[in-house]
């Protein structure tokens, strides 16, 4: 079972698409939303009952922060008793500690339009090209995360930027695993459609499962 969170600190569409996403991976999930003006709230007991956690993308970090924060030790307890923890866009912030969940120890989260010789500026939907691990790919993207990893820390980094900064990693979180992604791996037809965007690459989403399997296995 993978808990989804919908509510007014994610983006229309967003916790279906990872939804969608996670039905599709190897692992096949079956899923369940999970929010203030849902039928199964965020709870411990109900965490209890999942294998994985997914936070998805949305809008400002604060404003987010101030709508999930009273989920923050439930979630925390979860994943340090051997959940698990995925992260889209701003579920990738919201994985860091200023402000977070707190579960990236070692590991910092800031916006990748604002590193150093990033090639986009500014806050609109585009496309971003990455290497996956090792390989070329273009990903939806929407002000998305970058994270550097300090010395010492143990993650897998499945994507960089081009500045080198990791788009995509996997890290421990006492005995449970945490994965986030800058980009939208879950982002379907609809997004580029909506957005008169393409994707060089096609429309695919070995990415976002690669991501789920990879945090499950670690």
């Amino acid at each position: 079972m993978a808990l989804v969170y919908r509510g007014q600190a994610a983006c229309s569409g967003c916790s279906e698409a990872v939804a969608v996403l996670l039905r599709g991976a190897p692992a096949r999930f079956d899923t369940q939303f999970c929010g203030p003006d849902e039928d199964v709230q965020i709870s411990a007991a109900t965490l209890a009952e999942a294998a994985v956690y997914a936070q998805p993308g949305g809008g400002d970090v604060r404003q987010a922060w101030r709508r999930v924060r009273t989920y923050a030790d439930d979630i925390r307890r979860f994943v340090d008793d051997g959940g698990n923890y995925l992260g889209f866009c701003l579920g990738a912030y919201l994985a860091g500690a200023r402000p977070g969940y707190g579960l990236l120890n070692g590991i910092g989260v800031n916006g990748y339009i604002y590193s150093k010789g990033a090639t986009i500026h500014g806050t609109d939907d585009t496309v971003v090209a990455v290497r996956w691990r090792g390989q070329p790919r273009h990903m939806y993207f929407q002000d998305g995360a970058a994270f550097t990893v300090k010395p010492g820390t143990t993650a897998t980094v499945l994507a960089t930027y081009d500045t080198g900064a990791a788009a995509a990693l996997v890290t421990s979180y006492g005995a449970g695993h945490v994965g986030v992604v800058g980009p939208h791996p879950e982002a379907d037809s609809s997004w580029y459609s909506d957005t008169r965007l393409s994707n060089p690459d096609g429309i695919r989403f070995d990415l976002g499962h690669d991501l789920i399997q990879t945090t499950f296995a670690r």
